[in-house]
């Protein structure tokens, strides 16, 4: 069963121009140096989808990706350090990206960790929450899950 996250980035550090850039190769998701967002990337799976996030400057979700490697020591990280990493590639570019005053903005969504956790950089996303965004994005979510 696929299972919904989201991940943020800051645009000037990585944005999604450059995810896309990446084509099928995806890239390898460095640099989290949180607990709980590095349990969160060793519980992604291949083929599981998370919302790419430009956070700081935009907070906005920008697109969609998809799992293509499971979770790897991070090469970024000291050596022996606990941190870890998975391969993401781009899956579809949102027709209308949205902002977190629009997610903030819907009652339906209050209960979201991007809403709630608002520093965690990974994080899960509950498949009723995954449906309402899809559709707010303009994507269709049961196209996006096959």
């Amino acid at each position: 069963m696929t299972a919904f996250w989201l991940i943020k980035s800051e645009p000037e550090t990585w944005s999604w121009a450059e995810q896309v850039a990446r084509g099928a190769v995806g890239e390898p998701w460095t640099g989290v140096r949180n607990h709980s967002a590095k349990l969160n990337l060793s519980a992604m799976r291949s083929g599981d989808l998370a919302f790419f996030y430009h956070s700081v400057s935009e907070k906005r979700i920008m697109g969609l990706v998809r799992v293509i490697r499971e979770a790897y020591p991070d090469p970024t990280a000291e050596p022996g350090a606990p941190w870890v990493c998975v391969d993401v590639a781009a899956l579809a570019e949102a027709p209308r990206p949205l902002t977190l005053a629009e997610i903030k903005a819907d009652p339906r969504l209050a209960e979201t960790a991007l809403v709630k956790l608002t520093r965690l950089s990974v994080q899960p996303v509950k498949p009723e929450e995954w449906r309402i965004i899809c559709e707010a994005l303009g994507l269709d979510p049961e196209r996006l899950e096959k």
